[in-house]
């Protein structure tokens, strides 16, 4: 059975289609100078996994100049565009939750404003199966929740739409138990089209050996 917080995240996407890069093209945020240092850690060629990959658009496209890249993401519509817009990656209509994805199958992982709409009771665990996707020194690129905020739908850019997310210091806790280094940690204001919003940065590396 579907995940109804899941489903309406997908409906949600579909609904909105490639209009979400018109908003979303409107944002100023640290994307461009976090891209840059994750990329700059990892080789030409490196294998990696973009998580909610949305429509491709700009992060995908900029990973899969230099990357291997596989984009996951739950909304159909936004995978079929996807495939247009970076034609040289791979992608996958998928929960980025529940893919299935083997251990040690990428140098690099990125998850950008994508696991807010992940029901929070389920991050501890996607985070530790990010880590056993990374080959050991893997890199870990994301944005994640400052505040606790429980499970919220509601209107967002016309559509109903689900976030949930947990404080800054429980998802350092969280990714430090999922065998995480962190390397950068920042909180950093996104300023939307209807105002600013904090997010915490990270930039972390896999420790230790490959879970199995």
């Amino acid at each position: 059975m579907v995940d109804p917080r899941k489903a309406i995240v997908a409906a949600g996407y579909d609904a909105l289609g490639e209009g979400y890069l018109d908003w979303a093209s409107a944002i100023v945020d640290a994307r461009e100078r976090m891209l840059d240092t994750f990329s700059s850690r990892l080789a030409p060629g490196a294998r990696v996994l973009d998580l909610g990959c949305g429509a491709g658009l700009p992060s995908t496209r900029s990973l899969a100049a230099r990357f291997a890249v596989t984009g996951v993401d739950i909304s159909g519509s936004q995978v079929e565009a996807a495939r247009r817009n970076v034609p040289e990656a791979t992608f996958v209509q998928a929960d980025l939750a529940a893919v299935d994805i083997p251990a040690g199958s990428f140098e690099g992982v990125t998850a950008l404003y994508a696991i807010s709409h992940v029901p929070r009771d389920e991050h501890a665990a996607l985070l530790a199966r990010i880590a056993r996707w990374l080959v050991p020194g893997g890199l870990f690129l994301a944005t994640l929740g400052v505040e606790d905020g429980p499970d919220w739908i509601g209107d967002w850019l016309g559509r109903s739409m689900f976030f949930s997310s947990h404080d800054a210091a429980t998802n350092r806790s969280m990714l430090d138990a999922a065998g995480f280094e962190l390397l950068i940690d920042q909180v950093v204001q996104t300023v939307e089209p209807e105002g600013p919003v904090p997010f915490l940065w990270v930039l972390a590396r896999r420790v230790g050996a490959t879970a199995r």
